[in-house]
């Protein structure tokens, strides 16, 4: 990727214009907080910028040194020995220029809704959902993030038919979205006398979350059914009409919520659920409007698409989309060895989309 001197330059003026701006104080509020936003996602690009240019300061340093009558041999020779040194750091130095100034995916920063549905298998897809909510709960915690449940519907045996959860936290969605797909388990469940392996999957759908502004919905674009909640939920449960079903009339999409006692809250879970479907439906409109520019090595993210295989009996995760076999299925499935498989993925979607800058792809 060649990097053009002019870009950064505009680049880290603009960075400290808003740096400057920010020290002001008369500022408003909301300034404040956009061109905080802006200082912080400009922030990356600069230090790395600063630090390939001084890597080259001192490298046209070491060089003058070394071409100049003024140092004896062993000065000439030391100089040579860092000037090595510091060459040899400058191809990182520019890869990692070259990442912060790839395009960003505007939702990256986003929190994400997390939704996990059994699929084949019956009973042991839906233990293995359960398994895949745990460890997506437990890497949340190793994140630092928040994970809250919107609505469960459980299996008789365990784990869920379906769960939906919201994470919120620094960085969520740009970590997940990866994650979209079918995941297929292999093992023998506790059911099977016979110790025959069995294989059953799940679906993962990661969608960045969606904020008021950015979709508009019209009351009369939707049809609100109020009922009585049904199923597991306590003493509560179908004793006063507290679960909610919206269908939103021009897409087609309905969301039911009961998990609330309150049919205010119910409503308000379900127009967030919502309100994300849809814009997660505009996010795909418009990358299918610049279609074909871009379909990385880790997939185009389809929901069919099977991306990851835990097969029990031989304690290994591979993940399909980068050819990544990983010995370590405890760890990942207790949370936070998921992280390596996660790193990988981003690495492999940075590095197709460096060589489709470079003309290479």
């Amino acid at each position: 990727m060649q990097i053009s001197p002019t870009r950064i330059a505009q680049i880290e003026r603009r960075y400290e214009e808003a740096e400057a701006a920010m020290a002001r104080p008369d500022l408003a509020a909301e300034e404040f907080v956009r061109l905080s936003k802006e200082y912080a996602e400009l922030e990356p690009v600069v230090k790395a910028a600063r630090a390939l240019a001084a890597l080259k300061r001192e490298a046209a340093d070491l060089e003058g040194l070394i071409s100049g009558g003024e140092a004896d041999a062993d000065m000439r020779a030391l100089a040579q020995e860092e000037l090595q040194a510091v060459k040899a750091q400058l191809p990182e130095a520019e890869h990692a220029l070259a990442l912060q100034l790839l395009p960003r995916d505007a939702a990256d920063a986003r929190p994400a809704m997390l939704e996990i549905r059994a699929g084949t298998g019956g009973d042991e897809a839906a233990l293995f959902a359960g398994d895949l909510f745990r460890m997506y709960q437990r890497y949340a915690d190793s994140q630092g993030w928040k994970m809250e449940m919107i609505s469960a519907s459980a299996s008789e045996a365990g784990g869920f038919k379906e769960v939906i959860a919201s994470v919120n936290g620094a960085g969520v969605f740009a970590k997940l979205k990866f994650e979209s797909g079918v995941h297929r388990v292999q093992r023998v469940p506790v059911t099977e006398s016979g110790g025959r392996i069995h294989t059953s999957a799940a679906t993962v759908a990661v969608l960045p979350e969606a904020e008021d502004v950015d979709v508009a919905i019209n009351d009369a674009d939707l049809k609100i059914d109020i009922y009585r909640a049904s199923g597991a939920g306590g003493q509560h449960v179908n004793t006063t009409d507290s679960a909610v079903r919206i269908t939103h009339l021009p897409s087609g999409i309905v969301v039911t919520q009961q998990d609330e006692r309150s049919q205010h809250k119910n409503k308000a879970k379900a127009m967030k659920v919502l309100r994300t479907r849809l814009y997660e439906l505009e996010r795909e409109r418009a990358q299918s409007e610049q279609a074909g520019a871009r379909k990385a090595m880790v997939g185009s993210g389809d929901r069919s698409e099977r991306i990851r295989t835990y097969n029990f009996p031989q304690g290994r995760v591979t993940d399909h989309r980068i050819n990544l076999t990983l010995h370590r299925l405890p760890e990942i499935l207790e949370g936070p060895g998921l992280e390596e498989l996660v790193s990988a993925l981003i690495a492999e979607d940075q590095a197709a989309r460096l060589a489709q800058l470079d003309g290479v792809a």
